[in-house]
């Protein structure tokens, strides 16, 4: 079968995730019905860009945890493309 012909399975960790007003689309996937690996793709929804992980994972909660440690340690602005005003 054709990869392009193949269902995805989505988890229910996938969808809309928010912070301090900027959002993105978080999608955890793999073909349905097998245990392949789970794959992560995070789609700025104001800039229309995607970034998706080389790394697949074992678990969905692994994958889940990447994209939150992420958000952690850059903030939105990798995703969003909207870099937060600088305080002084």
């Amino acid at each position: 079968m054709d990869d392009e012909d193949r269902d995805f399975e989505h988890l229910p960790l996938s969808g809309s995730f928010t912070r301090n007003g900027e959002s993105v689309d978080v999608e955890i996937f793999r073909y349905a019905g097998t245990k392949d690996p789970w794959h992560l793709a995070v789609i700025g929804l104001s800039s229309c860009g995607c970034t998706a992980w080389n790394e697949i994972f074992a678990k969905d909660q692994e994958a889940y945890e990447a994209f939150t440690a992420m958000v952690e340690l850059d903030g939105m602005a990798l995703f969003t493309g909207v870099v937060p005003p600088t305080r002084h």
